[in-house]
């Protein structure tokens, strides 16, 4: 697992934030307090808790934590090009933003995309929105993660590389501040959460994949 990835990604941050109060305890006083606050919000935004994943290659787990916002059957037509469930999350600025493979496998495709900054809760953010697209192939299926930015958050960090072997939960980057996240699985996969259910990156199973009927013999 990649620890501590999520507060390296703050130090400049701390930086800024640092300088504002040591400048605001001599000439203002006050202010000093606000710059705690941001500090504070700082450390609890790019937390980055210990998660235990199902381990079970008949799931899917949530790649982000949030709110399920909506599912739907679309073509995925970057790369995979098939019609495939899509399940979302909209990730509030009070959520962890670090993000986990669904499944356990192998990075085949990591695609940055440039485009516009629209709040994450529109719909429109999906296709219209910068956004980085992860292609995870398992033994017997592969899946895909969108991480797309939102009107708050303008910076995706990837931390694996293609041809990285993930383990089902682990981290594989993070979005800065509030976005969305896209799970595309295959359509005869079994959804198991609804709209409106808050899930957890990492432990929340999404999907459950379609056995293979049993071989009988003659």
């Amino acid at each position: 697992m990649k620890s501590c990835k999520a507060i390296n990604e703050a130090v400049g941050i701390f930086v800024i934030l640092g300088l504002g109060f040591a400048v605001s305890i001599i000439w203002y006083p006050p202010l000093a307090l606000l710059f705690l606050a941001m500090i504070a919000f700082t450390f609890y935004f790019f937390r980055d808790p210990d998660r235990e994943a199902p381990n079970d290659p008949g799931i899917a787990v949530a790649p982000a934590d949030g709110q399920v916002v909506a599912i739907d059957e679309r073509v995925e037509s970057e790369v995979l090009v098939q019609r495939m469930i899509c399940i979302s999350i909209f990730l509030s600025v009070v959520d962890v933003h670090v993000n986990r493979s669904p499944i356990a496998g192998r990075v085949t495709h990591s695609i940055g995309k440039k485009g516009l900054y629209l709040d994450a809760r529109n719909p429109d953010s999906s296709h219209k929105n910068a956004s980085r697209l992860w292609v995870i192939q398992g033994a017997k299926v592969t899946v895909a993660v969108r991480q797309i930015t939102g009107a708050i958050a303008r910076r995706i960090v990837p931390w694996s590389v293609i041809g990285d072997e993930v383990a089902q939960g682990e981290k594989f980057g993070m979005i800065r501040f509030g976005s969305r996240t896209e799970l595309y699985v295959p359509a005869d996969a079994k959804v198991l959460v609804r709209i409106g259910e808050s899930v957890r990156g990492g432990v929340t199973p999404m999907v459950e994949f379609a056995r293979p009927l049993p071989s009988h013999r003659e």
